[in-house]
Order: structure tokens, then sequence, then C-alpha cells
């Protein structure tokens, strides 16, 4: 696809963005899977339009916290934003003792991203506070873990305008929270992306999704964590569980499994599930052609330039 304008072109692993003229970005987000850093050779059907959509919700829902990048959505995959300069750490918060901070926990550590966790917690428990554990940004491999003091000192981000994204984080968080209660859900954790135009802070990117954040159901939680049961997640982490089953965890020399008409389609399912939920919305499937894709967003391109010089 080439658009009007187009200035840059980036193949992530699940997304294609688009630059337009070095102001506006085009993210379309495709149906492509990744798990353990490998992009899977099958995509998922309807995956890339869950997860803008449940993105473009929560953008709309947060943007009396902060400016966010989103301009319009043209096509139900696709995003049209501000190109911004992102910031070189992601934001990542934590409501609960869960996934990386439990594994850091139960190694007998008590500090993550110099920030100091009680003893006597339980996997899943509930921080008295929510917990702010950033990480770099990596192009290539894992990002890793950095605290407040090492971001500062190393001149990441200045000390002022680290203090204004953990305001806007937490902020964001609890508003994520107060939402999912409303849905029957408890967001667990979940990462955000700034960047800057002038002086300015967006959130960029995407948030909330299942891709980006854990979810817990809130029904059964207090007696799950008092039987010591595992909770009822809403995330991806269901793809990574069924790859686990089938030995795959991305290691060098590990095959991964065939996925079936059957597997992609029960995928796609859960995807599915994970919206309605989420969003409280019912999904309606919607199927473009490359072709009224390339019409729809460059009409969606024009319809800005107008706006910008009415």
């Amino acid at each position: 696809m080439k658009l009007p304008g187009q200035t840059n072109f980036y193949k992530g692993k699940v997304r294609d963005v688009y630059t337009i003229e070095d102001k506006y970005m085009v993210m379309v987000v495709s149906d492509r899977i990744s798990a353990f850093d490998v992009v899977l050779p099958r995509p998922i059907p309807y995956k890339g339009q869950v997860l803008n959509q449940i993105a473009a919700q929560f953008l709309d829902a947060t943007k009396d916290i902060v400016p966010n990048w989103k301009i319009s959505t043209p096509l139900p995959n696709t995003t049209i934003g501000y190109k911004c300069e992102p910031y070189a750490v992601e934001m990542v918060v934590r409501g609960n003792l869960t996934g990386h901070a439990w594994r850091t926990y139960k190694s007998g550590k008590r500090s993550l991203c110099g920030i100091e966790m009680p003893d006597g917690m339980k996997e899943n428990d509930f921080f008295k506070q929510p917990i702010l554990t950033p990480t770099t940004k990596a192009h290539v491999g894992h990002d890793e873990d950095i605290s407040r003091e090492e971001i500062i000192s190393s001149g990441l981000v200045s000390e002022k305008e680290y203090t204004q994204l953990e305001k806007y984080t937490l902020a964001l968080f609890e508003r994520g929270r107060e939402i999912a209660k409303s849905r029957g859900l408890i967001l667990v954790d979940t990462k955000y992306e700034f960047g800057k135009i002038g002086d300015t802070i967006y959130l960029i990117d995407e948030i909330h999704t299942p891709d980006s954040s854990r979810y817990f159901y809130m029904d059964g939680y207090e007696e799950r964590q008092k039987n010591d049961e595992p909770q009822k997640q809403l995330s991806k982490e269901f793809v990574r569980e069924w790859l686990m089953e089938n030995g795959f965890q991305g290691q060098e020399g590990q095959q991964v499994p065939e996925i079936t008409d059957e597997i992609a389609g029960q995928i796609s399912e859960r995807y599915i599930e994970l919206y309605e939920v989420v969003t409280g919305k019912t999904f309606m499937k919607n199927d473009m052609n490359f072709k009224e894709m390339e019409t729809k967003i460059t009409e969606a391109l024009a319809d800005i330039d107008v706006q910008q010089t009415a």
C-alpha cells in the first residue's frame, strides 16, 4: 500500500506503520500474532480489528487526562494520529503481584526497578498502591527493567518530565481500573508509551488491550486467592499457554506448533470474547480488501488536511 504524502514505512511484528509528511502516522493493526518475541506463521482472523477498536475506545475515554496521538479510526483495524517523538522508556504499572513481578518475588528478591515489595505476599495479591516498574524500549530482543533513578541519571528522561509521566501513568491506570470494574474485571497490570510534540506530552500506541494488559475476572477473585487457586484471566496468556503445552517457548531449536483452521478459529473467538467483555459492545466483523482499505485511508487523510487548513 502506497499512501499520498508517505515519507516512511515500518513493518513491526503485528503492525504496519506509515508515516505521512513526517507529521502523521497511519497504524494498520494486522492479524499477525506474536508470542515469546516470535511472529507465529499464521494470522488470527479479526485480531487486528479487536485490538485497534479496544485501544481507540480507551484513548477516547482517557483524553481528558492526557492528550493522545489519535485523530481518527477510518477502519476498524486502522488508526490515524500525530507522529510524536517517543520516549525511550515504557511505563509499566502493576496493581497485583503477577507475572514478571511474581517471578522476581518468588526468586526471593524484594526489589523491582528500585521499588521495594513487602514480605508475606502471595501471587496475584493486590499491592497497597500500584507500583511503577518501567522498562527500556528495545527495538530488538527484550525490554530491560530500569529504575526511576537510572532513567533520570542516564538522561533518558529529565526528572521534570519523568515526574509528569508518573502522574499520567497512575491517573490512566486508575481510570482503566474504574472502567474494568464496571465490566466485572480487575485491570491487573499494563504498560503505557508516551511521546512529545514540541513541549507537549502525548499518550501514544495502544492502551488497555489484552495484548498490552492483564485482566482478572472480579467474580470469584477473593475465593480463588483464599484457596490458593489460579485467577481466571482475560489476556493473551491463553495463546502462550497453548504454545507451551505444545513444546514451544521461543527457544532456539524449538518448532512452532501447527496452527490448524480449528486452532486459529478458537484463538479468534477468544479475542472476540475479550473485546466484548472489555468494551461491553457486540463485535461486528469487518472484512475489507486491500484496495478498499487504501481508498478509505486516503480519504481520511484528505479529510485531516482539510480540517487542518480550515
